[in-house]
């Protein structure tokens, strides 16, 4: 017969371990180099067996990808793939095919760059992806190919400081250095007006993008589309809910007890308030607008009404009264189509040329939505093709 003692101590491994494990993970997540490493992930990628200066393991074409490096202001180097759309590259076929591949030390000298700046019809999608891995890990590969299989659509994607070839160390502050130094490539050197580029980001890449988004309203300037994927409305209201692989819980086990909920909020070093940020951009809009925001009602990562408080944020700045939930929600309505599926589509229009839409997919969750239609239509709103 077994022990009283031995009885106990069953239970309390099976309880008193993962507790032990979560008390942990939280008292070095208040300390901001754990709470970074644990945030961006930016050391979990597969460099030891992926070389990713060779684009072709992951499907494409003979120097359809140029990996190149670009510059901040801080002085870190960003590493980047310029991707080509393949109509684009079918023309131009014989000539990149004898052009050496690899990474290139200066990208303005191979024929990819010339048919980005050289082409006044080139549109391009700057690409922000979520945390963890690298450029090419995981979905980000396929959903590049999404982009530029079928469509006339450059690429441009890029490594955060710290991730990848990437130098540094990721930070809120770092990471809109990163994502102002593609900007800046992207106009000032492949010499692209705002007009032909599209910012879009997932997952942690929405926060990039709205920051980015912003930074660059509050100098004039206006780009084609902002387009955000799985997004959230900032870190601390994320992480109140939020399940690291779909069944971590971070701070989601304090929210019966608000007070220490907020104690916790309050060391959450990169704030990430993308909600804010782009109510600001919305009321910064001097011409045109195009704000897409996509969510897959099965992501069980980032929950979709995130994408909720986004929409509300960004529609709320059209609306010059004060709204509560509730008269905010009746004024949505009557702006969404309803789905029998329990998806939805709104859209809320004002002056000047704003367009801000949001909508919920069923199926996707919180990776493989970047591969669905609804981006790509995306995209092509953005840059007016829906213009009757």
């Amino acid at each position: 017969m077994s022990s009283p003692t031995y009885q106990w101590a069953i239970p309390v491994c099976v309880v008193g371990v993962p507790v032990g494990l979560y008390v942990t993970f939280i008292l070095l997540g208040a300390f901001p180099f754990f709470q970074r490493h644990f945030l961006y992930a930016h050391r979990l990628n597969t460099l030891l067996w992926h070389d990713i200066d060779k684009p072709e393991y992951w499907g494409f074409a003979r120097n359809q990808v140029t990996p190149f490096s670009l510059n901040t202001v801080d002085e870190k180097t960003i590493y980047a793939w310029h991707i080509l759309p393949l109509p684009t590259y079918l023309k131009h076929e014989d000539t990149l095919q004898a052009q050496r591949p690899g990474f290139s030390d200066d990208i303005t000298k191979t024929t990819s760059f010339k048919l980005l700046k050289d082409d006044p019809e080139a549109r391009l999608v700057v690409y922000f992806h979520g945390n963890a891995g690298h450029i090419a890990q995981g979905y980000r590969p396929e959903s590049y190919h999404t982009l530029t299989d079928s469509s006339r659509y450059h690429v441009l994607a890029i490594d955060y400081r710290g991730f990848g070839k990437s130098t540094g160390t990721p930070s809120e502050t770092g990471l809109l250095h990163d994502g102002a130094a593609a900007i800046d490539w992207a106009m000032h050197v492949a010499g692209l007006p705002p007009s032909r580029i599209i910012i879009m980001g997932q997952s942690l890449g929405t926060a990039v993008t709205s920051a980015v988004a912003e930074h660059f309203a509050l100098l004039g300037i206006e780009f084609a589309g902002i387009i955000l994927i799985a997004g959230f409305s900032s870190l601390p209201t994320l992480l109140s809910s939020y399940a690291a692989a779909g069944f971590i819980p971070v701070l989601s086990p304090l929210r019966p007890i608000p007070p220490l909920l907020r104690f916790f909020q309050s060391f959450i070093v990169d704030k990430w308030q993308s909600a804010d940020r782009l109510a600001h951009v919305v009321n910064l809009t001097q011409t045109r607008l195009r704000l897409t925001f996509i969510h897959a009602k099965n992501d069980i990562e980032i929950p979709c009404h995130e994408s909720d408080k986004l929409f509300k944020s960004a529609a709320g700045a059209t609306i010059h009264e004060e709204l509560d939930d509730n008269k905010f929600l009746s004024w949505k309505e009557k702006r969404t189509l309803q789905r029998d599926d329990g998806t939805f589509i709104a859209t809320a229009n004002a002056e000047p040329g704003v367009v801000i839409r949001e909508e919920l997919v069923p199926y996707g969750g919180h990776n493989e939505v970047m591969m669905s239609a609804a981006v790509s239509l995306a995209v092509m709103r953005s840059f007016g093709l829906d213009a009757k």
